[in-house]
């Protein structure tokens, strides 16, 4: 019945693609986290969404090990062009609020869950990391990466295709469930 649910709202909410994937089958790399920790996109230290607030892989890996699956979800966004780097920032800022409008969605409906989507949050225009606590914990999406998760094995797990095609940018996001919270 949740399983239902939660991909009527993904679907409501425009997502390309969903699937589950157990969370034994989680493709953790430590090599992911190294791009993160060579600051990458900018974000590594800048935000409760990213390392290394949230610990090392392992500890992440420890975290998702109390959770029994994972539904992954992805939205491809259509470009002008493949140097339309306008139109990713814009996709990339699109997706962010669509997932926390699905981490929303699941709290209304008392499925308690870990949220993460890809390259860490952006619901604030400068994060209170490290000084104080996050000023919107409850809409605190972590990143998929940082939890040093390869996105495009995760994709593959989960039946999504990694690539929309040409001129396309595909963004993907998780959200890790007890099986007796989704009822699967």
């Amino acid at each position: 019945m949740q399983k239902a649910l939660l991909n009527n709202e993904l679907t409501r909410l425009g997502m390309t693609g969903a699937g589950f994937v157990a969370v034994p089958q989680l493709p953790f790399s430590p090599e992911v986290r190294g791009y993160c920790e060579q600051n990458k996109c900018g974000q590594y230290g800048k935000t409760w969404a990213c390392p290394p607030a949230f610990g090392s892989v392992d500890a992440c890996k420890a975290r998702c090990a109390a959770y029994d699956q994972m539904l992954v979800f992805a939205k491809c966004y259509p470009l002008a062009d493949s140097f339309d780097f306008e139109g990713m920032m814009d996709a990339k800022e699109d997706f962010a609020a669509l997932a926390r409008q699905f981490g929303t969605y699941c709290a209304r409906q008392s499925i308690a869950g870990l949220l993460l989507g890809n390259e860490g949050c952006s619901r604030c225009a400068k994060c209170t990391y490290p000084d104080s606590p996050c000023r919107f914990p409850n809409d605190l999406v972590y990143s998929l990466e940082g939890f040093g998760l390869r996105v495009d094995l995760l994709a593959q797990a989960a039946g999504i295709a990694y690539h929309g095609g040409p001129n396309t940018v595909t963004f993907f996001g998780g959200l890790l469930l007890r099986e007796k919270e989704a009822r699967i």
